[in-house]
């Protein structure tokens, strides 16, 4: 296992969870996630990538909502958890992310290669 992969295990044990309004979809748009997040995602083609982004939506949203929500970027885990990425409908954990840990995850991307999924 990789010092990243290790990395993204502690960071995804660590951002608090909250339940999202049913069949909202607002911060679903194009992401970037690292090769190993990525390498956990099933693959899209060359199309349904290019479909997603001119729709301006992630190629893992489904009908249903996100297809693969438990291996979801850190990214999207953050989205609702901090001020920075507050949801759009007022979702909320009951305890926002730690500031210090929400910096070491903005760190953690910029020193790692992002990838647009």
């Amino acid at each position: 296992m990789t010092q990243n992969s290790q990395k993204i295990r502690f960071f995804r044990r660590h951002i608090p969870q909250f339940e999202c309004v049913p069949g909202c979809h607002d911060c679903c748009g194009p992401v970037t996630a690292s090769s190993e997040e990525r390498a956990q995602l099933p693959a899209r083609s060359e199309a349904q990538r290019a479909a997603a982004l001119a729709a301006w939506v992630c190629p893992y949203l489904g009908e249903h909502g996100c297809e693969v929500y438990l291996d979801r970027p850190l990214i999207c885990r953050l989205f609702g958890t901090t001020p920075r990425l507050a949801c759009p409908n007022g979702k909320a954990p009951a305890v926002m992310i730690d500031p210090r840990l929400e910096e070491a995850v903005y760190k953690s991307l910029a020193e790692t290669r992002q990838l647009l999924i």
